[in-house]
């Protein structure tokens, strides 16, 4: 697991389009670092009362910061200035499309702060950005395998190389279920209570089956066949069967494992010559849905077991 410095020029390299976001000045000084996963609105700090001043984080201009600031003389307006820039604000954001004067693009030259402007409200930039910048501060990192969308439920089928992952990912999407990533699948927590998964962008919609070569999944199977990011619900480990030796038979318990410090379901699938395992992981997946709905086969037939077996207990 993985918690990469957030600069401010990721931020705006992966959000520009969705915030809006137009480069004022500090071209060349993007690489300043957030070190808080929010935004701040700076009025108080504007007024001269700086205590508690979340300057770590990225800081939005709204219209009470922007006529406040017209209003004040301009010694003073120059002096508060200043005084702001000297902390190590990572950027600054004007909302509304409304426009600082030339002394604070100056001042924010002088001080290598980068700013920005954006022609949504106050409000809704914030709820965005915060969104945003939470994302981009969720640990992350990778997970060897191949995933799949089988009806709703993402699945990351791992396996030694050879064992017949991505023969299983190929029926899988014959049978009508989406190619989310192969070989490797990036990970990163939402809301610390999921984990999202996606491919490199450079290898999306693509896939190796050994034998053949690269195909484009999407092209040849239509674009029904793939998915951008899918919620992780179900881990599928692919051993050979001599290296199996306890097979679960029955299923009583769900087995976990962690990625991202989060627990998901686990199975394991013996893999022996003949084995449909396109099959068998559709299954595992069905299983999985069906527990999360509150029903377990392994428990009912065990209640059905123990009422045949006393039949007075009412069990």
């Amino acid at each position: 697991m993985e918690r990469s410095t957030v600069t401010v020029e990721q931020f705006y390299r992966e959000y520009a389009g969705p915030l809006q976001l137009r480069l004022l000045a500090g071209e060349n000084k993007l690489k300043r670092i957030i070190r808080e996963p929010t935004v701040n609105r700076p009025g108080l700090a504007l007024s001269g009362f700086t205590r508690y001043f979340a300057y770590k984080r990225v800081q939005v201009m709204g219209h009470a910061e922007v006529f406040y600031l017209r209003e004040l003389p301009p010694e003073k307006r120059a002096a508060r200035y200043a005084y702001l820039f000297a902390y190590k604000i990572p950027c600054m954001v004007f909302s509304r499309s409304l426009r600082p004067d030339k002394e604070f693009l100056a001042a924010a030259e002088l001080a290598s702060v980068p700013i920005f402007q954006t022609p949504l409200v106050t409000m809704k930039f914030i709820n965005l950005a915060t969104l945003a910048v939470e994302n981009l501060f969720a640990p992350r990192g990778t997970e060897l395998g191949s995933m799949v969308d089988i009806l709703g439920v993402g699945v990351i089928i791992r396996g030694e190389s050879g064992i017949g992952k991505s023969e299983a990912v190929l029926a899988l999407i014959e049978r009508g279920y989406s190619l989310v990533a192969d070989d490797v699948v990036k990970v990163v927590v939402s809301d610390n209570r999921e984990i999202v998964c996606t491919s490199s962008e450079l290898t999306r919609d693509h896939m190796e089956v050994r034998g053949i070569g690269i195909i484009n999944v999407g092209l040849m199977f239509g674009v029904k066949a793939v998915r951008q990011e899918k919620t992780l619900d179900l881990v599928v480990s692919l051993r050979q069967w001599d290296e199996v030796k306890d097979v679960d038979r029955l299923g009583m318990e769900q087995e976990y494992v962690k990625v991202l410090g989060i627990d998901i379901p686990h199975v394991t699938i013996p893999v022996r010559t003949g084995r449909d395992l396109a099959r068998l992981v559709e299954v595992a997946a069905f299983q999985v849905k069906l527990r999360k709905s509150g029903y377990n086969a392994a428990q009912e037939l065990n209640q059905r077991l123990l009422a045949k077996m006393n039949p007075a207990s009412g069990v």
